[in-house]
């Protein structure tokens, strides 16, 4: 089958990997639909926001509802344009055309938070997980079948549920399937936005760990949004925290527990429950 994966990125002068990401300054700023033309209501989304992620590496963003997380995650996923500030995609600029969006997909996929609404229905798990190969032209059929089946025993799921629709899976399946599919193009990074909160505890902690399973083993780069500042603890490297835009702290995981700096962490943190 077509080799997939994607050269070893330079390192920088720490020896880590070049950042396969990275925001400088990012705004995204939506206009509303209240106000007047000449003084239109907006809302400031992202709010100068520089953050970076690297292969092997895991940033847990998080923050309250309407913090900016989401936006964040469509901001690196390339789905969200920026309204001023860099993304910088393998040390160049993003590009706007077909090309560079047809690269970044290569190499950044994304997980939705319910699996339910983020699979086709209709589509068997055999043809969700085939499309992205059909659709970057990778491999014969008998191949992308191949690769296919290697997916589904990556993410812990029997061969027998290439022939099932979504509505015949559990949530956790699902969501492994979900997973499957974000990795058939062997990316570098995955985002993640809020992917265990509509499962149930026993299945979260199932998937969490698939998750630091397949970035150990794939060396995997990952961005885990949620706004559940415990859940970001178990899977996370280093952690930002969002509040109105902005990233208020940014520090890694040890830093932001034992010596948070700002009220808003510190107030997530004393609400924080149990691990999981």
């Amino acid at each position: 089958m077509t080799d997939l994966s994607s050269p070893q990125p330079a390192a920088d002068d720490a020896g880590r990997p070049r950042p396969t990401i990275e925001l400088h300054d990012v705004h995204v700023v939506h206009r509303l639909r209240s106000g007047s033309l000449l003084r239109p209501d907006t809302i400031r989304a992202v709010d100068g926001v520089s953050v970076s992620v690297r292969r092997g590496e895991v940033l847990g963003v998080v923050g309250e509802s309407g913090s900016g997380k989401t936006t964040l995650a469509r901001v690196m996923t390339g789905l969200q344009p920026v309204t001023s500030g860099d993304v910088i995609f393998d040390g160049k600029p993003l590009g706007r055309g077909r090309a560079a969006r047809r690269e970044l997909g290569r190499k950044v996929s994304v997980v939705f938070q319910d699996p339910s609404t983020a699979l086709n229905p209709r589509l068997a798990v055999r043809e969700t997980l085939i499309d992205p190969l059909r659709v970057h032209d990778i491999g014969t059929e008998p191949q992308r079948l191949a690769r296919v089946k290697d997916l589904l025993h990556l993410v812990g799921l029997p061969q027998s549920a290439l022939d099932v629709l979504p509505r015949q899976l559990s949530g956790g399946q699902r969501q492994r399937v979900a997973i499957a599919r974000a990795l058939a193009l062997e990316p570098q990074i995955i985002v993640a936005d809020e992917p265990t909160s509509a499962l149930d505890v026993s299945v979260r902690a199932q998937v969490l760990n698939l998750l630091t399973d397949l970035k150990r083993e794939l060396g995997l780069g990952l961005v885990f949004i949620s706004h559940d500042i415990s859940t970001v603890r178990f899977i996370s490297d280093s952690i930002a925290v969002m509040h109105h835009g902005k990233v208020i702290e940014h520090g890694t995981v040890s830093q932001i527990f034992s010596e948070a700096e700002d009220d808003y962490t510190r107030t997530l943190l004393a609400a924080a429950p149990s691990l999981l």
